[in-house]
Formats: structure tokens, C-alpha cells, sequence
């Protein structure tokens, strides 16, 4: 009998007080008064639809993403916690992150969030130049994000992430170097510092902002950000992913490890193994909130899981798999997929000879440009 990968649970929260340009969550602007109470009814009875698939099974992280979820206060948070543990268990030290916006934030509530079980907060920074931040429709000043951080740290959290873009409109390397350092000045535990990319479905793709970066000049953004980053004293563990030691996101880890979560809230997504047999299955909430909150409300569920068949399995696998920077086990790759690392090796042979990874019988790893490069590669994968 296979055993099942480690379980987290993701709680999306979908509003937001305005929709970044660039985003392509499933976010949506607030613009009536936010029901806390009649959401977190809705996210308990979610759960307990799913309960089945996931029995028995202790959850390892939980994370709260958005959207924005300190829209919902202390107070609620605490009473949405209460209730799942009452329906799952969780691991003694369980990690649970919260989102945080610094611009929506009512931060008298941090010290009542840490008091609910929150132990690890990511603010959205994005920048610290109030210019970039304007480009990028964001709602807080440079000042907000600062002051956020320092209120966090007063409340007792040594356990949060703030994330930073670059290759922002206009940007040069030494504009991206200052920017950084700032950020760095915070001293977190964590950062996540990617690259601003133009998505399907935004209002950047349909304005695109002028004067962005090259490729040339967004690789020596993402060399230098390496360099800085590792000097201030973390280690650079994912794509966009750094940490101090003992400060690892145990959530995210999970999920590029192809562990299994299970997702509540409009519009998330879970990927849970069932049966003997390493069977993968996966599905999607409702996503708009008003049509969700509608159906939690009935008798008729909220998501259907479908079963993930080979090729998408393979492609999945190494979707998340090849964001982490550590050597993927074959041994791994078989015991979470139920394939054979011959299927996978034979899939791979086309991508050999662009020096982008290197492969044995045992493991399979990115180079440093591969790393840089991972999602060209996933989309050739996603092509053979």
C-alpha cells in the first residue's frame, strides 16, 4: 500500500480593496461591504464536502492566500481556525501563513491574528520606490509597506516573507540593486523576489507598460539579486524563493515537491492521491465568489475531483518539481506519480542537449541557467 504524500490546506480569501494590473489570481475588486461572517460559513461547509477524500490524514501547513485575506479580521480568522481543527488535524507545530497587504491592513488585529494560530505572515510588497509602486496600481507607499513590517515584528512574528518585483517599466540594474537592499533592510525570514511578467487575462497585457527590461538585462537583474540576497544571509531555495535557515516555506515546499493539498475558498484548486494505486486527482472550486457562496449555501458540491492522467501527470510532476533548486530523486518521481522513471527519461531525451539540466539513473537536476530558464522548459515539456 502506497503511502500519501505529506497534506496542506489552502484557503483562498478572493477580494481585494483594487485589482493590480498585473495580476492573474482570482481576485476581485471589493465593492460592497465584505460579509466576513457568511464567507467563513461558506469556506467551513467547503470543507466539510472534501472531508472524505482527505480522512485520517494530518495537515502539515496551512496557507491563506487572495485576494487579500487580512480583509477579514483577527476575530474571524481565530473562529475560521477554531472550526478546521475541529474537522482536521494538524501537525503539533504546524506552520499557517497569512497573506497581508500592506495597504489593506488593520494592523491593531496583528497581535489577534498571532493569538489565532498565524505564525507566519507575506506581505505584498512588491517595491519600495513609491514611483514603481504607482506604476504597478499598488495601494500602500513605501512608508505603509516599512511600517507594516515594524508592526508585525511588535506583535511578535519572526516568521515572515516579504516579496519585491523586479524588472519593473524603466528599471535599470542599479535602480533594481537599491530597491533590493532596501527590502533586505527589513531583515525578514524569508523573500520572494521574481520577475514582473506580463499575463493573459490582465490589464497590463491589454496596456503593457513601456521601457520594461530586456532578457539580457532582466538575467543580470535576476544574477544580482542572487548575489545580494545570498550575502544578507539566505539561501536561495526556489525560482524566486529565499530563506534563512529554518525559515523554508514548509506550504510551498510541499506543493514543489508534488505533496497533496487540499484546496477551500472561491475558486482553489487541490490535488489530492487516492487509492492504492498513487492515482492523482485534482479540482477547482467555484470561482466567482458571489455563485460560491450561493452553493455553499446548498446541497450541491462545490467541486468535482477528475482523475490526472499520464502525460498531464509527467508535465504536472515537473511543473512544480523543477521551481525548487534541489535534485529531483527518481525514486521520488515514481513513489508520488505511481510512473516509471523510464517514461519520464524517455520524455526528457529531447531536451538533453541544451545544457539546461543534467541526468542520471538517479536524480535529475537544473543547471543555474536551466533554473533561470525552467519555464521555457515546462512549456516544451507541456509540447512533446
Amino acid at each position: 500500500m502506497l503511502v500519501p504524500p505529506p497534506l496542506s490546506l489552502y484557503i483562498h480569501f478572493p477580494w481585494c480593496v483594487k485589482k493590480c494590473p498585473y495580476c492573474d489570481f482570482n481576485s476581485h475588486e471589493l465593492k460592497t461591504e465584505l460579509q466576513q461572517q457568511d464567507y467563513i460559513d461558506a469556506l467551513i461547509a467547503d470543507l466539510e464536502q472534501d472531508l472524505l477524500q482527505v480522512w485520517g490524514r494530518t495537515v502539515s501547513a496551512v496557507f491563506m492566500g487572495g485576494g487579500t485575506p487580512s480583509l477579514f479580521s483577527g476575530k474571524m480568522m481565530r473562529q475560521l481556525l477554531s472550526r478546521i481543527r475541529a474537522l482536521l488535524p494538524f501537525k503539533p507545530d504546524i506552520e499557517i501563513t497569512m497573506e497581508a497587504n500592506p495597504g489593506s491592513q488593520e494592523f491593531d488585529d496583528l497581535a489577534i491574528y498571532r493569538e489565532a494560530g498565524i505564525n507566519r505572515l507575506s506581505f505584498g510588497i512588491q517595491s519600495l520606490d513609491d514611483q514603481q509602486l504607482k506604476k504597478l496600481g499598488r495601494i500602500h507607499s513605501a512608508e505603509q509597506a516599512v511600517c507594516a513590517v515594524s508592526l508585525a515584528k511588535k506583535a511578535g512574528f519572526d516568521n515572515f516573507n516579504v516579496d519585491m518585483m523586479f524588472g519593473l517599466p524603466g528599471q535599470d540594474l542599479e535602480a533594481a540593486k537599491i530597491d533590493l537592499m532596501q527590502l533586505l533592510a527589513l531583515s525578514s525570514s524569508h523573500v520572494s523576489y521574481y520577475q514582473l511578467t506580463i499575463e493573459e487575462n490582465t490589464l497590463f497585457a491589454v496596456k503593457t507598460p513601456q521601457y520594461l527590461p530586456d532578457e539580457e538585462l532582466l538575467y543580470d537583474m535576476y544574477l544580482q539579486g542572487q548575489q545580494l540576497i545570498k550575502a544578507a544571509g539566505f539561501e536561495h531555495y526556489e525560482v524566486s524563493a529565499y530563506a534563512r535557515e529554518g525559515f523554508k516555506s514548509q506550504h510551498n515546499l510541499n506543493y514543489w515537491r508534488f505533496g497533496d493539498y487540499l484546496g477551500i475558498g472561491a475558486g482553489a484548486h487541490s490535488k489530492i492521491s487516492m487509492g492504492n494505486s498513487g492515482e492523482v486527482w485534482r479540482g477547482i472550486k467555484q470561482k466567482h465568489p458571489t455563485q460560491y457562496l450561493k452553493l455553499a449555501k446548498s446541497t450541491e458540491r462545490l467541486m468535482e475531483f477528475n482523475k490526472v492522467d499520464e502525460a498531464n501527470l509527467l508535465f504536472e510532476f515537473f511543473l512544480n518539481h523543477l521551481r525548487i533548486k534541489e535534485p529531483i530523486r527518481w525514486s521520488h518521481f515514481e513513489s508520488t506519480t505511481g510512473l516509471s522513471r523510464v517514461f519520464a527519461m524517455e520524455s526528457l531525451e529531447e531536451l538533453t542537449d541544451q545544457g539546461w539540466f543534467t541526468m542520471d539513473q538517479q536524480t535529475f537536476e537544473l543547471t543555474t541557467k536551466g533554473f533561470f530558464l525552467s519555464d521555457q522548459i515546462l512549456q516544451q515539456l507541456l509540447n512533446i
